[in-house]
């Protein structure tokens, strides 16, 4: 599904991490919300206490960027970000965009912390 590239030199060691990423919702990439919710990325706290991920944010290589708002997310618990549009949950939330993010060819995944710097990075396919 994806292939998770080198470490990050100097990144401070952080228990959130990727979990599954799916770059190419199943069937065509039609712009439908069901289509772009099937477009997502996992992000998993390995740690056992809950971390803020308030001001956090997801990128991808062509700098499209979702910020979290407020949002905890619990100790060995994950949240899958989904590219389209619904109701956010504790398991769920949504960037409300209207297009695909991810390249179905190859793209890098960036997690970034409220201070900027980056936690995880996951790259998959052409670069």
């Amino acid at each position: 599904m994806s292939t998770l590239c080198a470490g990050l030199a100097g990144a401070p060691r952080s228990p959130v991490t990727f979990g599954a990423i799916q770059y190419d919702s199943p069937g065509k990439d039609d712009r439908s919300q069901r289509s772009l919710n099937a477009e997502w990325v996992t992000v998993t706290n390995t740690g056992r206490t809950s971390v803020s991920l308030k001001g956090w944010t997801l990128s991808d290589r062509g700098h499209h960027a979702y910020t979290f708002g407020t949002f905890t997310l619990g100790g060995r618990a994950s949240v899958r970000v989904h590219t389209g549009i619904d109701h956010n949950t504790r398991t769920d939330v949504y960037q409300s965009r209207r297009a695909s993010v991810w390249n179905n060819s190859g793209d890098t995944a960036t997690l970034r912390d409220n201070h900027g710097r980056a936690v995880v990075t996951r790259s998959w396919g052409r670069h």
